[in-house]
């Protein structure tokens, strides 16, 4: 037993998605696209005799990472710092999720393997209803598409084939739980719709336009986020709104030339690591 293990895991914000529930959580999940990020969350991992979480300081309760946990069998403090915001629709809880499982795995000596561990974090955020492909995708870095849903057994992966500065903003948070446990009909045929282009075309201005499509066709775009977007189609730039956030992220320097202040960062050459 190590003392203490650290991951790194990338911020995934998903451009568009389609629902696929099924009675196993790990077979459960999404398909759509996103961008992993150089922006994301260390997760460290050191045995105690009672779990506790603690996100940027502050004690907490994350039922993705305290499901890991238990199905690893063992106790442990999990400490994450996020350098993204929490709720805002950059898949922090599975980052949590799939960051402790890396790191408990080393620190208990679990000997499982890559895709193992990213099976439980993925069966645990879809337990939780916190998320549906973040886990998939942020395992994988780069910019992923994911072409089935549920854990690595299942999701068949490809991948557009480009790298990006990316530029975010975030007005507020949205509740993930409060949208997948509601009518996903409509959500669910703009993904299909949405992926079905991307497929056709893969490329990163494809992507974005098969995203804004799908954010007013399944009717998410909230006033503020609207009036990013156009703003930054206004100066010819590439913008949409981060699944599920009251957040809009866009490609080179949409949101600096429209006049906002964002976040800076691009997408990850890679998935979660130890460090």
């Amino acid at each position: 037993m190590r003392e203490e293990a650290t991951a790194f895991v990338p911020g995934h914000v998903t451009g568009f998605f389609s629902t696929h529930p099924d009675e196993d959580p790990t077979k459960a999940g999404s398909r759509g696209a996103g961008l992993t990020l150089t922006d994301g969350v260390e997760v460290t991992v050191e045995p105690a005799e009672e779990s506790t979480i603690v996100l940027d300081g502050a004690e907490t309760d994350v039922e993705p990472v305290t499901t890991v946990l238990e199905t690893l069998e063992v106790t442990a403090r999990v400490e994450a710092d996020s350098e993204l915001p929490i709720g805002a629709g950059f898949g922090v809880s599975g980052a949590m999720a799939l960051g402790t499982a890396l790191a408990a795995n080393r620190v208990f000596e679990r000997k499982l393997s890559a895709n193992e561990l990213v099976t439980v974090a993925h069966g645990a955020e879809v337990q939780a209803g916190t998320g549906l492909g973040d886990v998939v995708a942020q395992a994988h870095g780069g910019v992923p598409i994911r072409l089935e849903p549920g854990g690595p057994q299942d999701n068949k992966l490809d991948a557009i084939p480009s790298r990006a500065r990316v530029e975010y903003i975030s007005f507020g948070e949205l509740s993930t739980a409060d949208v997948l446990s509601g009518e996903t009909e409509e959500l669910t045929a703009a993904g299909t719709e949405a992926l079905s282009r991307l497929v056709e075309e893969p490329t990163l201005l494809s992507f974005m336009y098969a995203s804004r499509l799908f954010a007013r066709d399944a009717g998410l775009l909230t006033e503020r986020v609207t009036e990013a977007i156009t703003d930054v189609s206004s100066v010819d730039g590439q913008a949409s709104m981060a699944m599920l956030g009251e957040t809009v992220f866009a490609l080179g320097t949409g949101l600096s030339d429209a006049g906002y202040d964002p976040s800076v960062c691009a997408t990850h050459p890679a998935g979660a690591v130890l460090k």
